[in-house]
């Protein structure tokens, strides 16, 4: 007997589907090598469709909704037909990646048809897949980390296409031992890999119970249905929202090549159920890697609509392929958000997606002014650096800052907001993993921005290195601050400096150091801006201590 479709059926298939992403999740986490993906879970795991749709993602990384799909896409047109055992691996930001440190595994899971015994059918289909992105601490390329200031796609590290990792749960060891071959780490890249393909065997293992539990089809009819009504439920969000058009322009800091401020404009036209975004406006593609893939701008573009429909509606959503059905886009063929290869695009993913979700947000305000919270630090603030001694290693780390204020209270300190849903790498397995001292860590006092409601404070992160290394720092919101609204004062913006020898020096934004032991690199990260205008019960300074 077929299962109906109610919100109780719903409801439990909902979790069913996100617990398979969630047990993945769980698997990449504890059997990882790097700190980057087994302590700061810069990572992602996803359910899909045979043919694609997202079905479920589990609450990892925001930057990588738009852009799981995306991967999964290009496998299936470049790589089909598939076998049970098949493993596709991609990083390619022009088929399907976003940047190249991020290396997306793709799994077909293949079921008994229900309908095998009609003639013309096949025995077998691929019925799902399961997919999963980290980011890889080091793919090779001009600096270590392979987040260099780069001026094209080939000195970001090696490319992947999409290609048979796995064939018939057999390892292509020829591309194994190409891609460590390419890595200043290989044994953590081996690692790493093989905590993804684990993770792969978990949601293998989960979703087969799921399947053998209920039976395959009324599975599929859930999955269907689910997908359905995260459309409706979105549809129903933006119709709260006034209709009209809402433009809304900020700007990068340069690209690292040059001084140049770099216009992201978006305008909004909501009409009905429907969202457009428009980014006429925004800049040419840049020689620098800010950058961006149109997977990165659909990402974030999807997650402010979520964020505001989860605050109209009072409810949670599901994150499906629905949710992206009443959103369209228009990007400038040739622009910094649809570049052609080969530009770099190392920080467009974390960078410029910041900046989009900033633009995104300040067009919403008009539409919302009583919802949508001020800007947050706007910024990853990208460190990476790797060195030989006492053997090979490298590292990267994104660090948190001030979350916007909001009509309903201070922005929180010291946390990583929108795009980035990492964690910090804590102080003890730093040191442990690395020849260096964290000689500092706290919150930067008074960086949020006053107001109403203050935005929280960003931090302050002095590393002392016991080697000579090689450092990138790619932060943002170094000369533009983070916007107040509703009269609400900016946030601070950020400062990196050097302390060499006694005498302490102010960096860029963006810059390589050759660093000798002894040095104190020190990144000083942006407060969020603060809501609403100073009067009686408004306070000064503090900043949100969330």
């Amino acid at each position: 007997m077929a299962l109906l479709t109610n919100p109780a059926t719903l409801s439990i298939f909902r979790h069913l589907f996100a617990s398979v992403a969630e047990e993945m999740g769980v698997t990449l986490e504890r059997t990882a090598y790097s700190p980057n993906i087994k302590e700061r879970l810069d990572f992602s795991c996803a359910l899909f469709l045979g043919d694609g749709r997202m079905l479920a993602q589990a609450a990892h990384i925001p930057v990588h909704l738009g852009a799981m799909p995306a991967s999964v896409q290009a496998a299936i047109q470049q790589c089909a037909p598939f076998v049970a055992g098949d493993v596709v691996i991609v990083n390619d930001p022009y088929q399907g990646g976003n940047h190249l440190p991020d290396i997306t595994l793709v799994s077909p899971l293949f079921f008994a048809s229900p309908n095998s015994g009609q003639p013309g059918q096949n025995a077998s289909f691929p019925a799902f897949f399961v997919a999963s992105r980290a980011h890889h601490a080091d793919v090779g390329g001009m600096s270590p980390g392979s987040m260099p200031l780069s001026r094209e796609l080939y000195q970001e590290g090696l490319i992947i296409p999409p290609i048979k990792l796995v064939t018939a749960g057999q390892r292509n060891e020829a591309v194994w031992r190409l891609i460590l071959r390419n890595v200043r780490t290989p044994a953590e890249r081996e690692g790493d890999l093989a905590a993804q393909l684990a993770a792969h065997a978990t949601g293998e293992k989960r979703l087969r119970e799921i399947v053998a539990h209920y039976g395959l089809a009324d599975v599929l009819t859930q999955a269907e249905a689910l997908i359905a009504y995260a459309e409706r439920l979105t549809r129903a969000a933006i119709r709260l929202m006034p209709d009209g058009r809402y433009t809304f322009s900020d700007y990068l800091d340069d690209d690292g090549q040059s001084d140049e401020l770099l216009p992201i404009a978006v305008t909004l036209t909501i009409a009905g159920e429907t969202l457009h975004a428009d980014f006429g406006g925004t800049a040419t593609a840049v020689s620098g890697n800010l950058n961006a893939v149109p997977a990165i701008v659909e990402s974030a573009v999807a997650y402010c609509v979520r964020c505001a429909a989860l605050a109209l509606l009072q409810s949670d959503l599901p994150m499906n392929q629905g949710a992206f059905a009443p959103i369209s886009l228009t990007i400038p063929p040739g622009s910094l958000l649809d570049p052609q290869p080969p530009h770099a695009v190392a920080a467009g993913n974390v960078e410029t997606s910041q900046r989009i979700v900033d633009v995104v947000f300040g067009a919403l305000a008009q539409a919302l002014p009583h919802l949508i919270p001020a800007a947050s630090q706007g910024t990853m603030n990208n460190l990476t650096f790797g060195g030989t001694t006492p053997t090979p290693f490298a590292y990267y780390e994104t660090i948190g800052g001030g979350a916007g204020a909001g009509p309903s209270g201070d922005g929180a300190s010291g946390i990583h907001v929108h795009m980035s849903n990492t964690l910090n790498t804590p102080i003890e397995a730093l040191e442990y993993s690395y020849p260096l001292r964290v000689v500092a860590y706290r919150l930067r006092a008074g960086s949020g921005g006053n107001g109403r409601f203050c935005g929280g404070d960003g931090l302050v992160r002095s590393i002392q290195f016991l080697a000579p290394v090689t450092a990138t720092v790619t932060s943002e919101r170094r000369k533009r601050p983070p916007y107040g609204l509703q009269g609400g004062e900016p946030g601070q913006p950020g400062v990196n400096s050097l302390l060499r020898h006694g005498s302490e020096t102010t960096l860029p934004g963006k810059v390589t150091l050759a660093l000798a032991a002894g040095d104190i690199l020190t990144i000083a990260t942006p407060g969020g801006g603060g809501w609403g205008a100073m009067g009686k019960e408004g306070h000064k300074g503090a900043g949100g201590q969330g």
